[in-house]
């Protein structure tokens, strides 16, 4: 029974590469990049909405002190995703995958400099590795960069950085007796508010009217497999597999699927040495998180 939830990581970690996908086609659609986000929180009300009622409906209630946190985390959200959707936009769905998940490289960091937590030899190897790797996927050392987006790279290790953040702020709301659920539903809750007056309603009417029922399912799918489902997925394995099985697998599926989906769908084929980078940079990724679950 147990190896059914080692699928629930590796589905989050497809969804999550899947990403690119819904993205490129919204946005090519005429959709901006903070209506595209207001179109993928608001949506995902639903979802988090019904799986808290699934679970315990006490997890609705919080404490004023928790809003601070929350709004942290809100900002983080916002963050991670207009520099993800940018450099999925720019640069190869495997590289921006990739750059993504560098994130625990910076938690390592971070957790070093406001914490004083121990970096030793081997973190110290993972994060040289993982690095390497990704300069062989940006193309820096074939002399390619002329077709690699800069502004695309740096949104994609943006994006690391605020998904660091919001991992170490959502640690310590989780240790102050909140759920992830709970976390997420009023995060969104708050960025949705936000994002309003920023919204392009007249785009989303427009992307609409193209194909109400066809628009809208996709609309739907957008925000169930892009953001959801994956946090729901991974938060459920975290029941019943330890957390550090469970971000082995999620690391190492996200970046392999958003590179076979830009592959399939975008024809971007990698190098011979930008694949040997995205082999070396998952590879890093998973001995930092035995690393990480050894420690534990």
């Amino acid at each position: 029974m147990r190896k059914i939830y080692l699928l629930l990581p590796i589905l989050a970690g497809i969804m999550f590469g899947s990403s690119g996908i819904f993205v490129r086609t919204i946005t090519q659609n005429g959709i901006d990049s903070t209506t595209l986000l207001f179109l993928r929180f608001s949506i995902a009300i639903i979802p988090l909405l019904i799986a808290i009622l699934a679970t315990d409906s006490k997890l609705f209630r919080i404490d004023l002190s928790d809003i601070p946190l929350f709004l942290v985390c809100s900002v983080c959200i916002v963050g991670l995703n207009l520099c993800y959707n940018e450099s999925m936009n720019t640069i190869p769905l495997s590289l921006a995958a990739v750059l993504l998940s560098l994130a625990p490289i910076y938690v390592l960091i971070f957790a070093y400099i406001f914490f004083g937590e121990k970096i030793t030899s081997n973190k110290v190897i993972c994060m040289v590795l993982a690095i390497f790797g990704c300069l062989l996927m940006s193309g820096v050392l074939e002399n390619s960069m002329n077709s690699v987006s800069f502004f695309g790279i740096l949104s994609g290790i943006g994006a690391g950085l605020f998904w660091a953040v919001y991992l170490i702020a959502s640690k310590k709301s989780i240790e102050n007796g909140n759920h992830t659920y709970t976390i997420l539903f009023y995060s969104i809750i708050f960025i949705s508010i936000a994002l309003i007056p920023f919204t392009n309603f007249s785009q989303i009417e427009g992307f609409i009217s193209v194909n109400p029922p066809l628009v809208t399912l996709f609309l739907i799918l957008h925000s169930t497999f892009s953001f959801a489902l994956p946090y729901i997925f991974s938060t459920v394995s975290l029941n019943h597999i330890d957390s550090g099985t469970s971000s082995i697998l999620l690391s190492g599926s996200e970046p392999f699927a958003a590179l076979l989906f830009g592959l399939i769908f975008y024809l971007e084929i990698p190098s011979v040495m930008m694949f040997c980078g995205f082999i070396l940079t998952t590879i890093a990724m998973i001995m930092l998180s035995k690393n990480e679950n050894a420690a534990n």
